[in-house]
Order: structure tokens, then C-alpha cells, then sequence
């Protein structure tokens, strides 16, 4: 007679394994309080704050009366913080390389979580006018299924959702914000160096929009000049990965399955995405892993398009991704991490993509900015005056340590997540992409703890932790059912091995005590109260 589990715990199993799951995420994180690496790193992080807090006890003089910060860089981060700074009463000067309206096929999706920052910053009205579509959750497809998920927006007003939009119109929006505020400065040109004195920076030397070489000085200088910055050498260490590249394209005239929600495909060998940019515009990002990609030129790339990727497509959306293939307007962008790894450094700050970057699968790098924004914002009230390089120094270091748990979190889910959703020829890489679908299909708070993280609505480290471990349990619990195998026992324990090999390192380049334990960072300490 065939052994049958009672109908009550085969269908709640999932529940058990997810109870293990947390009571193991706990374990874990207790051990990882031991981490050496991080301990000696922010000793070290103290004993260079206390050298160059010294100068003989003297702050360092402000060199322009006119100017008390400049900002390198007018896009997402740049405009939005040169207009917070403003209404602050600061004076800002921002030197920007191309005033001209971008065009990139990233930067398009604002969470729910990144729209709540930027109401806090007064700057909602800047998806006015843009024909900005709202974003309600995601709908996940793989192998002919698919599941909805919809963001936790129960609690919050109805015009509280994501946003999608065309990067360059946002950016132009927030621009000719910032540039109608009497104490903002908006030039055009090229920073080409940090202007420093005794380890202080004091302002910067740059190429105005006619080529003429000119310095501007300021107090505070804020880097934030994107991806491609030429100045981040100076303020960090930066440990750039290329794990692949978006290819772009826009389906006209189309309507998605699930109306404003954003689609992802876990295709083979890595995801696609769909979601609306405008009234009449789907966004579409093939993503190709490593850094080469088929030839757009010699038809390479549209062959590819139309042979591997066409066919993982829904349907509905078929018609329309060939015609946009055959139309020819297909763009490249690397994607590229870049964990935070600050030099403080007196009198500068780096902000951004140009200070931390993560695979832009999840749309999180816009919530992290203006999550920084308002950060730094409520840290520097207190301080009026900013020619103090030593007590400024502290209030930036507070800065980089405060930050952490929220940028990690959402940090590590997006390289976790496009590893996870990436298709493998490993059995146990295979079973864990399974688990996570069904895991989110499940729903309750299977589905609303993760989307929740998505959404950067609740970008907590402890949160993102146990689910992924509760993903990977859950996956081992439907191996180990009716009966464990041998073959099957040896597969379970590949995933979870397979699992933590995905997240730790992950975790350990974001920094383990300033993702879990920032309270035992000096810095931390010296944090004044911020709002």
C-alpha cells in the first residue's frame, strides 16, 4: 500500500519549513557577528577619522562666500539633491556634462518605496506631465505559468504606487525644478578634477560649456556623476562587475497582460522585462549575461533577438516584439554592481551610481538615491555651517554608515534575485529557480514579504534573509517528500549550498556588521538625531 502524508500537513508543509527557515536565519546571523574583516575595516575607518579630524584644531576656511555645495552631476541624484539642498537654504552650484535631455534605457522604474522618498522631498510633481504610468506589482512567467504580485499598498493613499516613465523626461522635470530656485546655480561642463588641500577638498576644476578652464569652490562637493564617473577614484575603492548587459527595445501600441504591472520572463539563459514608459510605450529588456553581446550592426543581434528570445515570449506580446526587432532602435547598456566602499574624505561625498550600484533588475537604484537623499538631508539640518571640515567629516561618515541597512538590503536582493532567476544546467541551481516561483505563487506572506523588499516599501536585512532561506527550505522540503532518497537528500543539500553561495558573498561585499549590526559602528554613535 502506497504511504500518503495526511492532506493537513502535506498542504502546510510550506509553513513548517518556512518556521526552520527563520529559526535558521537567526543562527546565522549570530554567527556572523564574529566577522573579523568588518571589525578591523571600521577601526581603521576610526583611526583615519580621528587623524584627519586633527589640522591643529583650526576648520578649514570657506574659500567662496557665494557657493556652500557643489554638485558634480545633474541626473536622478544630482537634480533631486541640488533642489533639496535649496529648500534647505543651501547655496548650490551644479555642474552638469550635458544639459541636453538623456536617453537611456535604464532608470525607467520608480518602486512605490523610491516614490514615497520623493514625495518626502516635495518632488512628486515631477512624474506630472511625463505621461508616467502607475506601477501596481509584477507578473513572473516561466515555463507557460504565471503568477501576479501585487505590491502592499493597502495601508497607503491611492496615488501611492511605482511610477515608469522615459528616464531623460523625469530627469528634465527635475532639472528645470532645481534650476527655478534662486540659490541654484545649473551650469553646464566637464569636472575634470577635486580641488584639495591638506586632504580637504575644497571645490573643483572643470571645462565650461565654451571650453574655458575654470575652478568653483565650496565647503561641500557632492559627487554624483553616474556610472561612468571619472572622479569616484578619488572618494572610494570601487570594485566594478559587468555580470551582463540589457538590450533594448520599445513595443509600440501593445497592451501588457496584467495592465500596469511590471513583466518579468525567467527565460533561457536570463530574464526579460517588459513594463509601460508611456501612454503607447512598452519597454522591453532582454538581458544578456557577460559583457559581449551579439552585433547590432551585422544583423547578429536582431537574429538572436528573433531565434532565442522571440520564442520565450507570451504571446500577446509576439506580434508586437518582432515588429519592434524589425524597426530596428535596439540600444546596449552594461549592467553593472558596485558595492560601497567609501574613503571618507574631508569636504566630499560620493552619491549614486557613481558611489554604488546593483544589477538593475529589481528598479531599486532610483528608491537607494532618493532614500540617500532624504538621509543626508535630515543629517546635515543641524549644521549650518559647513566650512567645519572636521565635524563635517563626522556628519558624512555618520552619513555612509546609516545608509547601509536600507541600500544593502536592496543591494543584495537584486544580485540574488538575477542569480537565482538565471537559467542553469546545474540540478540544483534548476530546483532553486523552481522553488522561488513557486514560493511567490504560493501568496500570503510567501508572495507579500518578498514584493514587499522589491517594492523597497520594507527594506530590512533581517526580512530579506529569511525569505531567501525560506525559499531555498521550501525547495528542500518538496525533494524530501513523500520519501528522501538518497539522490534526492544529496540534491537538497546542493541548494541550500547552491543557496548560500549565492547570498553570502553578496552580503559579505556589502559588509555584514554595517548591513546587520550598524549600532556597533562608532559612527553610528556619533550620528546626531535625524528626523
Amino acid at each position: 500500500m502506497e504511504f500518503e502524508l495526511p492532506t493537513v500537513i502535506y498542504q502546510n508543509y510550506h509553513l513548517l519549513v518556512s518556521a526552520v527557515a527563520l529559526i535558521l536565519g537567526f543562527a546565522l546571523l549570530y554567527g556572523l557577528r564574529s566577522n573579523v574583516k568588518a571589525r578591523r575595516k571600521s577601526e581603521e575607518i576610526g583611526r583615519k577619522y580621528s587623524k584627519s579630524s586633527g589640522n591643529d584644531g583650526l576648520p578649514v576656511p570657506k574659500t567662496d562666500e557665494s557657493t556652500d555645495v557643489i554638485i558634480v552631476g545633474a541626473g536622478v541624484a544630482g537634480a533631486a539633491l541640488a533642489c533639496t539642498l535649496a529648500k534647505d537654504g543651501r547655496r548650490v552650484h551644479v555642474i552638469e556634462r550635458d544639459l541636453t535631455e538623456p536617453d537611456r534605457i535604464v532608470g525607467e522604474l520608480l518602486q512605490p518605496g523610491g516614490y514615497l522618498k520623493l514625495m518626502e522631498l516635495g518632488l512628486e510633481d515631477c512624474v506630472d506631465g511625463i505621461e508616467a504610468q502607475q506601477v501596481f506589482g509584477y507578473a513572473i512567467y516561466m515555463d507557460g505559468r504565471n503568477t501576479k504580485l501585487s505590491y502592499p499598498l493597502e495601508k497607503y493613499d491611492a496615488n501611492i504606487s511605482g511610477r515608469s516613465f522615459h528616464n531623460g523626461r523625469f530627469i528634465q522635470q527635475m532639472r528645470e525644478k532645481a534650476a527655478s530656485l534662486s540659490n541654484v546655480k545649473l551650469e553646464q561642463g566637464t569636472v575634470t578634477s577635486l580641488l584639495e588641500k591638506d586632504g580637504t577638498v575644497e571645490g573643483v576644476c572643470y571645462k565650461s560649456k565654451d571650453g574655458q578652464v575654470m575652478t568653483a569652490y565650496a565647503p561641500l562637493t557632492i559627487v554624483c556623476d553616474g556610472c561612468f564617473s571619472n572622479l569616484r577614484r578619488s572618494l572610494c575603492k570601487p570594485k566594478v562587475d559587468v555580470p551582463s548587459c540589457f538590450v533594448g527595445l520599445v513595443l509600440e501600441n501593445v497592451d501588457l497582460p496584467y495592465a500596469n504591472h511590471g513583466h518579468v520572463i525567467l527565460a533561457d539563459p536570463s530574464p526579460i522585462l517588459f513594463y509601460p514608459i508611456s501612454n503607447t510605450e512598452v519597454r522591453c529588456l532582454v538581458d544578456v549575461p557577460g559583457q559581449k553581446v551579439p552585433s547590432i550592426s551585422n544583423g547578429e543581434m536582431a537574429n538572436y533577438l528573433k531565434t532565442v528570445v522571440a520564442p520565450q515570449i507570451p504571446p500577446e506580446l509576439y506580434n508586437a516584439f518582432v515588429a519592434a526587432v524589425d524597426k530596428g532602435n535596439i540600444r546596449t547598456m552594461p549592467n553593472r554592481s558596485m558595492p560601497a566602499d567609501p574613503q571618507p574624505t574631508p569636504g566630499a561625498l560620493l552619491m549614486g551610481d557613481a558611489f554604488n550600484m546593483r544589477h538593475p533588475l529589481t528598479g531599486g537604484g532610483m528608491t537607494v538615491a532618493l532614500s540617500d537623499i532624504v538621509l543626508l538631508r535630515d543629517l546635515l539640518r543641524p549644521l549650518r555651517d559647513l566650512s567645519d571640515a572636521p565635524t563635517l567629516l563626522n556628519y558624512l561618515e555618520c552619513f555612509y554608515t546609516l545608509r547601509k541597512p536600507v541600500s544593502s538590503t536592496i543591494n543584495t536582493l537584486a544580485g540574488a534575485l538575477y542569480r537565482v532567476f538565471c537559467a542553469s544546467p546545474d540540478p540544483a541551481r534548476k530546483e532553486m529557480r523552481n522553488a522561488c516561483f513557486d514560493y511567490l505563487s504560493l501568496g500570503g506572506i510567501c508572495a507579500e514579504g518578498p514584493i514587499s523588499l522589491l517594492s523597497g516599501l520594507n527594506p530590512r536585512p533581517l526580512v530579506l534573509f529569511c525569505h531567501f532561506f525560506a525559499v531555498a527550505i521550501y525547495g528542500v522540503g518538496r525533494l524530501l517528500i513523500p520519501f528522501p532518497s538518497p539522490k534526492r537528500l544529496w540534491l537538497g543539500a546542493r541548494l541550500i549550498s547552491g543557496a548560500s553561495g549565492i547570498i553570502f558573498p553578496i552580503i559579505k561585499s556589502e559588509g555584514v556588521r554595517q548591513m546587520f549590526f550598524p549600532a556597533t559602528l562608532p559612527a553610528y554613535y556619533r550620528a546626531p538625531q535625524v528626523a
